[in-house]
């Protein structure tokens, strides 16, 4: 259980790194610059930095769509919507189980992390 809640952990790391990069050139380079960016954050032109309330209020976002989604599927299924079929409607539900637990288990993590972090001698 705990490797899964590193894995998630590392995960969204890793999407709030690829978020505060700059886009690649059209030939595919970085572009290559010594030069501090002079312009205040999230001015045009400078790429404001992924905040971590920002990152985490997208990752309960996304699982709330993935809800949103199965609950509609399984609506859909129930009343005999045609191309609502069986394996869509638990792929789904499926699908927002696992954001769900996910959602829980990195929560708990930070609840843990604020606990040890309260409890430390000064």
């Amino acid at each position: 259980m705990t490797h899964s809640v590193t894995s998630i952990l590392s995960q969204i790391r890793s999407f709030q790194t690829q978020a505060s990069q700059p886009l690649a050139s059209p030939l595919g380079e970085m572009p290559r610059t010594n030069a501090i960016p002079t312009g205040a954050p999230g001015s045009i032109g400078a790429p404001a930095p992924a905040s971590f309330s920002d990152t985490l209020r997208g990752a309960l976002s996304g699982v709330n769509e993935a809800q949103a989604k199965s609950g509609a599927l399984a609506r859909d299924f129930e009343l005999g919507v045609p191309g609502a079929d069986l394996a869509k409607v638990m792929v789904a539900s499926q699908q927002s189980q696992i954001a769900f637990r996910a959602t829980v288990e990195v929560r708990n993590r930070l609840v843990q992390a604020y606990q040890d972090v309260m409890n430390m001698p000064l």
